[in-house]
């Protein structure tokens, strides 16, 4: 080894420069499995959440701490799950514990006690509810979906689709609008806030389900009247919900099938969680519907997970395209550029995408 020479070690990988001084680095090595692991084992911390919900453990909380033994009578969990279940749920961040032991006492995390103590006014439970007792299993057979391209659900078994099993039962129908709204109020409270309401006076949501994006955008924007359109057998509980809410003056729940009927004209049409229901030809049906009720200047607004243009990023939205996939087959949910692209074909002439919670968008067109 000459002076002019560094020592180092043998083992040492020395970067090197070739021909045109440019530094090349080593290839990376020892990859790691840990993500791989991480996600095929998912399923276990999502069914441990889920029977949280199921058992209403987070409720059974929220009057206090418990250690495993008071909680586990409470909610007839057997001795040999309690501490497996409960400190599942405490490593999740789900609860929290104060002590070790026998002695430990549980309680709900911050998260767990705002959206999942059903007597809290953000209670969210109900889509998890929906999610344990229908779709764990239904995803069990997305192999099959991606094999024939069928649903997977009730119309597999029964022959009826989700929906009309959902309209033949009253109370069903109940659980189901509650699960599908909730978990949506701070997407449509963040449109509240977000989107420019002041140059409208008057908006239809279309589908609006119990009503709940008018009631909080009408919170929010008390000069604005709303109509909340959706199919006969859901206005008594939309009814219900804006009279609870003292805005039936404000908001009128009218019955009609947006497929069959026009919708009712008004300077915003919004849809929350809509077109993702349906095929292509569906959409653009809506799409079409949405336009003719819509005077010049009015706006179009989809509430959805609306997936990144490259599919690259937004994996809940894709994800939920699956979800769509064994609900209804042909349903799917869509990129930006395909929104502004369906929107375009119909005459809707400028658009912008508004950022909601997490993986949820407002997709906005202007005619």
């Amino acid at each position: 080894m000459t002076a002019a020479e560094p020592d180092v070690p043998e083992d040492s990988v020395v970067p090197e420069l070739d021909a045109d001084a440019t530094l090349r680095t080593p290839m990376a090595v020892n990859p790691d499995p840990s993500r791989i692991l991480e996600t095929a084992t998912a399923f276990w911390a999502s069914k441990v959440l889920l029977t949280a919900v199921e058992f209403d453990l987070f409720s059974t909380l929220a009057g206090g701490p418990m250690t495993a033994a008071e909680l586990g009578e409470k909610l007839g969990i057997h001795p040999r799950g309690r501490h497996d279940f409960f400190d599942a749920l405490v490593a999740l961040g789900f609860l929290e514990r104060e002590g070790d032991g026998p002695a430990g006492r549980y309680r709900n995390s911050s998260e767990s006690g705002a959206f999942l103590d059903r007597k809290g006014r953000d209670y969210i439970g109900g889509l998890p509810e929906m999610l344990n007792s229908r779709l764990f299993a239904f995803w069990n057979n997305l192999g099959t979906a991606l094999r024939t391209g069928q649903p997977q659900n009730e119309l597999k078994l029964h022959g009826k689709s989700l929906f009309e099993e959902l309209y033949s039962n009253p109370a069903r129908l109940g659980v189901f609008l509650e699960a599908m709204t909730g978990f949506q109020a701070q997407n449509f409270r963040l449109l509240a806030e977000k989107f420019d309401f002041t140059r409208y006076q008057t908006v239809t949501d279309a589908g609006g389900a119990l009503a709940l994006l008018s009631r909080l955008v009408a919170a929010r924007h008390p000069h604005l009247t709303f109509t909340s359109f959706d199919l006969p057998p859901v206005l008594p509980h939309a009814r219900r919900q804006v009279e609870a809410a003292g805005l039936s003056e404000r908001i009128r729940v009218a019955a009609g099938d947006f497929f069959a009927d026009p919708l009712p004209r008004a300077d915003v049409v919004t849809m929350g969680n809509i077109l993702h229901d349906w095929n292509l030809e569906k959409k653009k049906i809506l799409i079409r519907k949405a336009f003719d009720a819509l005077p010049p200047g009015g706006a179009f607004i989809t509430v959805e997970n609306v997936i990144d243009d490259a599919r690259r990023e937004n994996a809940f939205g894709l994800l939920m395209s699956l979800n769509m996939l064994i609900e209804f087959g042909d349903a799917f949910d869509y990129t930006g550029a395909d929104f502004r692209e369906w929107c375009r074909e119909v005459g809707f002439r400028s658009f912008e995408m508004l950022p909601l919670a997490g993986p949820t968008s407002a997709a906005v067109a202007y005619k």
